[in-house]
């Protein structure tokens, strides 16, 4: 039974994660005019399929683990003389029929209906989930801690850290993993005074929340709306830094992980009830998103770089060296998703 909960989680989540991304090029392409030849749920053979009156074919397939968006034309944009060749009728509709800027919408909008998922899910979370606030009320110091040296004390309430400011005790955990590595410039309150003081990096910083300072409630449409803003932001931006670990080796490669660990949390989070799962849709959003930006050839943020460099340079790139570079992208997404497979069977099965 926990399986089969697994498995309808992950499809689940990934389905609606997909679907939105995708719908984001969809929806943009035919604001701009330009022919969709296929929108999919999944790969491989189509178990449910039709045509809509654009000619667009709608599919379920029978691996839902993805989707992608056909845009007619596109795979033309690094062989311009096939789209020149073309007889007058065969341009109608075609990505290069239309202006740089449009194909720039196309391109990142679905990024940003990503982005705009999650700032929905975390939206109606503050808004219709009441919740127990821990506030940032100091209820202890470790001794000879960061905290320790830095001259707070039991009762001290946290207000900023490197000039974020700190609500709650939730956003107090994330600021510290922000500041993992360097000084964190930190203001408390004691005694209504603001105090400035620095914590220095650590494993703990030796802070325990005092229980009893705690609120319960729930959001205003407007205040839940700029905290799901604020909580996309702050989880897009500690993405940023984590991959920025990895890649500099400040953190293990070894908490990558494929859909399989997609699928282990997504089950677990649906067994915690509604919003947690929700939460888990928002969180995967975010990372869909922000991964989909970064500048590799054959992901979003790779063609929206190749297209500022054209609009730079005034020149159009192509050719062989072009093909190569997208190839290579290719072999990266590939050893990506093999090194993350590889994490996640060592993990199921104790090899680390």
């Amino acid at each position: 039974m926990h399986t089969i909960l697994t498995i309808i989680a992950l499809i689940i989540v990934l389905g609606i994660v997909v679907f939105v991304h995708e719908a984001g090029h969809f929806m943009a392409a035919r604001w701009a005019g330009v022919r969709v030849d296929a929108f999919s749920i999944g790969f491989g053979p189509a178990i449910i399929k039709w045509h809509d009156k654009h000619n667009t074919v709608w599919k379920l397939c029978c691996l839902p683990l993805g989707g992608y968006v056909s845009i007619y034309g596109q795979e033309d944009m690094f062989n311009r003389k096939k789209y020149t060749d073309l007889p007058a009728d065969k341009k109608t509709g075609h990505y290069l029929s239309v202006p740089a800027w449009k194909q720039f919408i196309i391109i990142g909008a679905g990024v940003f209906m990503n982005f705009v998922l999650a700032w929905f899910i975390y939206s109606a979370d503050f808004m219709f989930r009441p919740r127990t606030i821990q506030l940032p009320v100091i209820g202890q110091v470790v001794r000879d801690s960061s905290a320790f040296h830095a001259g707070i004390k039991p009762g001290d309430k946290i207000v900023k850290i490197d000039n974020a400011k700190i609500a709650n005790w939730g956003e107090l955990i994330i600021a510290k993993e922000l500041a993992d590595k360097h000084n964190a410039n930190v203001i408390i309150s004691r005694n209504n005074e603001l105090i400035k003081t620095t914590l220095k990096p650590a494993d703990r910083w030796g802070l325990i929340a005092d229980g009893s300072k705690t609120i319960f409630r729930k959001k205003g449409l407007f205040s839940a709306m700029y905290s799901g803003l604020r909580e996309t932001y702050y989880q897009s931006k500690t993405l940023l830094i984590v991959l920025k670990q990895i890649i500099t080796g400040e953190r293990s490669s070894k908490q990558l992980g494929s859909f399989i660990t997609i699928a282990q949390v997504s089950g677990h989070a649906l067994e915690m009830g509604f919003f947690v799962f929700m939460s888990i849709i928002a969180l995967l959003s975010v990372n869909l998103g922000v991964i989909n930006l970064l500048p590799l050839p054959v992901l979003d943020g790779g063609y929206l770089l190749i297209l500022v460099i054209e609009a730079i340079t005034r020149k159009k790139l192509g050719g062989k060296a072009m093909e190569i570079t997208i190839l290579i992208g290719w072999i990266l997404i590939a050893l990506l998703f093999a090194f993350t497979m590889w994490n996640d069977i060592a993990r199921v099965f104790g090899l680390n």
